[in-house]
């Protein structure tokens, strides 16, 4: 998911470069705020046979932008706030596009996900492996398909200079 992470130091640093644990649950956080902004513009233009579908992934991402204020507040940090509204990746003006972007979210959860897995400590890596997982199923059931490393697509594509798994951009961005 493309948002700005909070810096924030709790001494759980990483060797691998210098991620530290609260600065991976806040990305996690932001991702979930814009994919709960995401999913409000899916329901809005999804068939009425997917609806459900869509509900389900709303409540979900719900649940964890939750659990991961939670987190954040375990770890002595402030929860970051969510944007008033985020920049959708292309325009949604029907139920084939909602598809589209919804699959889009979950890549971009994914990417946040593995990000958790590998700057959290052994609880915390758990609960972000199965957050990457359902991430990766639901891109899955909306794509009709899926990818060989989920959480990685978005760095892949960083490195042919597409940019969408940057990070750092800007907050307001899904």
């Amino acid at each position: 998911m493309r948002a700005t992470a909070v810096h924030g130091k709790s001494g759980h640093e990483e060797a691998d470069g210098g991620h530290d644990e609260l600065t991976a649950v806040q990305a996690a956080l932001a991702a979930e705020h814009a994919a709960v902004y995401g999913y409000g513009v899916v329901g809005g233009r999804i068939a009425d046979d997917r609806r459900k579908e869509a509900q389900a992934a709303y409540d979900g991402h719900r649940a964890r932008r939750d659990a991961l204020r939670r987190e954040v507040r375990d770890l002595g940090g402030t929860p970051r706030a969510a944007a008033a509204a985020y920049e959708l990746p292309f325009p949604v003006p029907d139920a084939a596009a909602a598809v589209r972007l919804a699959a889009e979210l979950e890549d971009r959860l994914a990417a946040v996900y593995a990000d958790l897995v590998r700057a959290g400590a052994a609880a915390r890596r758990t609960e972000a492996a199965a957050a990457l997982r359902e991430a990766a199923v639901r891109a899955v059931r909306w794509r009709g398909s899926g990818v060989a490393f989920p959480g990685l697509v978005e760095r892949a594509a960083a490195a042919t200079g597409s940019g969408a798994g940057d990070a750092s951009a800007s907050a307001g961005a899904l």
